[in-house]
């Protein structure tokens, strides 16, 4: 590649799409971010426009070119990573509303619960998939999704044409083509990648879903992160500002490409001690081993959906960023903290700690939509105790740290259980919104024991992405990309005094949840 040559990367999050200009040697030039619209139109039901994130992703991209000052025939290949949601569309390739109104509402949003009883009836089948899946299928996942929608919409059932996940759906409107990516189709579809595995139709039919594979136009084998999935079409690349020479490669989910950012030469160095924690509105946890390991409560083992030549195992808290955001607008009081909100508290509560637990008798458990990992259960609530009479800064600055401190136990119990099967895990390296707030940086530390790794990336998501697109033009090999292009880092050590009171803490965690993280 000539220095004259740049990647694309594109993230798709919850609420923005992120666009980002690289170097052939991984420094980011330029990005930019385009917000996405969100639909809720009854509980637990979360939807989206693939329209409008369409819209927000040749926003975002033309901005970070021109923003970077580089030429469209530059940027000589793309890839993607986006949130786990499932996109529907019709047989024309048409995006298939599922609610009425002035955006066609066609996605069903990774964090949308409405499938829980069509997981719990998968979880109940005992089917070998559910052993690539910790041991329970969650409603985040798109088979429940699936057969909730041939269950109680099967005239929209009837009339899908493409099912797919948001980043593999975005390699399909830039190139036509209808191949998967590893990594999407593993972690979520119940697909096993391993020779001789592949769809379980036996599965399949215990769930009346032997029709899925038609219907949702699914292939029989999966194409590995960073391979070429094909040109831009004209379309494509008029819309991106972009050439049709540009190559789009494969690319993932976008936690384990924060994963990749992260984590990158440190695989080939005791991964068994290293977890990267993507912590955004949700937190994702990712191992990787050269072997398989068999975690209950814990997805995975997922093979290739990281990188080839490991297995990776993902734990995860469905929201966390989430939560303190959801706080802030239950607490009037939040408003006396003014536009950085957690920026302030993060400076209030860090300044109250030394002094000690800002807040000993009040506690939170943050599982408001279920509990992911370890315990597997989304029927889980939340709870907040040992509020009193105070005022209501204060009440809202006692809940705030409980809430912060809980998103970070939380983070604990699951390397307790992996380190139960398998790892040693001692080091965590932190990224996403989590690994900007001094506040949670800290919590990490000395709330796990471990020691907190960032990466000097600014955008640790983005470089996993643009890995992938350089991997395009290297046959694939994302490792040996990963390698040459991870940045550097510094490391923020545990404070055993501060451990210390966390492990206090930590207890009285554990007994919201009646014993059973014992």
């Amino acid at each position: 590649m000539s220095h004259q040559e740049h990647v694309l990367g594109i993230d798709i999050g919850t609420g923005s799409a992120r666009a980002g200009i690289f170097t052939s040697d991984g420094v980011m030039l330029a990005e930019a971010k385009t917000s996405i619209a969100m639909h809720r139109p009854v509980e637990h039901h979360v939807e989206q426009s693939s329209t409008d994130i369409w819209r927000a992703v040749c926003s975002a991209t033309q901005r970070a070119r021109e923003s970077a000052g580089v030429t469209s025939d530059s940027i000589t290949s793309m890839s993607v990573s986006a949130t786990c949601s499932l996109v529907l569309l019709d047989k024309q390739d048409k995006p298939l509303a599922l609610s009425p109104g002035d955006e066609a509402w066609n996605i069903i949003v990774w964090m949308d619960h409405r499938a829980t009883a069509e997981a719990a009836e998968c979880t109940a089948t005992h089917a070998a998939p559910l052993r690539n899946l910790g041991g329970v299928m969650s409603p985040e996942m798109q088979m429940p999704k699936l057969m909730w929608l041939k269950r109680h919409r099967p005239e929209l059932y009837a009339q899908i044409g493409y099912a797919g996940d948001l980043g593999d759906w975005l390699g399909f409107k830039c190139t036509g083509s209808v191949e998967r990516s590893v990594c999407m189709l593993s972690c979520k579809w119940t697909f096993d990648p391993r020779p001789g595995h592949g769809w379980d139709h036996d599965f399949l039919k215990q769930i009346d879903m032997q029709d899925v594979i038609e219907c949702a136009r699914l292939p029989e084998q999966a194409l590995p992160v960073g391979v070429a999935l094909g040109q831009l079409t004209e379309e494509a690349a008029n819309d991106l500002g972009l050439t049709t020479q540009c190559t789009f490669a494969v690319g993932m989910i976008d936690a384990y490409a924060g994963a990749l950012g992260t984590l990158g030469r440190s695989l080939t160095d005791a991964p068994e001690r290293r977890l990267a924690v993507i912590g955004g509105t949700s937190t994702c946890h990712i191992g990787a081993l050269p072997e398989r390991r068999e975690v209950p409560g814990v997805w995975g083992p997922y093979p290739g959906a990281l990188c080839d030549g490991f297995v990776a195992n993902e734990g995860g808290q469905s929201i966390t960023g989430a939560l303190l955001d959801h706080l802030a607008a239950l607490f009037s009081a939040s408003s006396e903290f003014g536009d950085d909100l957690h920026g302030a508290l993060s400076a209030t509560l860090l300044e109250r700690l030394a002094s000690g637990d800002p807040a000993p008798d009040t506690h939170v458990c943050p599982d408001f939509i279920g509990n992911r990992s370890p315990l597997a259960d989304p029927d889980i609530r939340g709870t907040i105790t040992g509020l009193t009479l105070d005022t209501p800064r204060e009440s809202f600055i006692k809940v705030y740290w409980a809430a912060a401190t809980s998103l970070v136990y939380g983070t604990r119990a699951i390397i307790e259980r992996m380190n139960a099967h398998g790892y040693a895990i001692d080091t965590l390296h932190l990224s996403g919104g989590h690994g900007r707030s001094p506040l949670l940086r800290k919590l990490y530390a000395d709330g796990t024991g471990c020691r907190v790794v960032l990466a000097d990336a600014p955008e640790p998501v983005l470089l996993g992405v643009a890995v992938a697109a350089l991997a395009a033009q290297a046959n694939g090999e994302v490792l040996s990309v990963a390698n040459g292009l991870t940045p550097g880092e510094h490391v923020l050590e545990p404070d055993i005094a501060m451990h210390e009171l966390h492990t206090s803490r930590y207890a009285a965690f554990k007994k919201l949840y009646a014993g059973r993280l014992d």
